[in-house]
């Protein structure tokens, strides 16, 4: 089981009047972390493997959100080390691909608590019609690496 872990920082902003990260930002943190693993990085800046997305203006395709679940499952309290965010890919369509996610506490915060459980489904579309197009063989081949089991919502009915 490969996962891609990432440290992402928290933002006062991100935080409600219940000293929590709120349920909106959340949506955010998701964002950020999947800009990092995914979306390719600048010329002479290092990036992760999985990251060969071209995000650029001008990009042939572009990766849309289709559906996102978020299941939360404890409060993040304000703290200003970066909570760790555990990623992987549930599944790889033709065109669609779902991002799967855990939310921890910080690295070497013990004991270890996991906060929310989420899922993206993205969707490759060609950015001069907005359709729905093949994932190409290169951001399949990067991704391939990282696929397990969807996560497993525990509140589902």
């Amino acid at each position: 089981m490969t996962r891609i872990h990432l440290e992402i920082p928290l933002r006062w902003s991100d935080f409600d009047a219940y000293a929590h990260v709120n349920n909106a930002e959340m949506l955010r943190l998701l964002e950020e972390a999947r800009i990092q693993a995914f979306w390719r990085p600048d010329e002479g800046t290092d990036g992760l493997a999985s990251a060969v997305l071209d995000s650029r203006p001008g990009a042939e395709n572009i990766a849309l959100i289709a559906r996102q679940e978020v299941e939360y499952l404890a409060p993040i309290p304000y703290m200003r080390t970066p909570i760790e965010i555990e990623m992987w890919i549930g599944r790889i369509g033709g065109a669609s691909a779902e991002v799967c996610y855990e939310i921890f506490s910080p690295v070497g915060v013990t004991p270890r608590i996991l906060y929310t459980r989420a899922a993206t489904t993205l969707v490759i579309v060609t950015a001069a019609t907005g359709k729905p197009a093949r994932i190409p063989d290169e951001l399949r081949a990067a991704w391939e690496q990282y696929i397990e089991e969807p996560v497993a919502f525990a509140k589902r009915g």
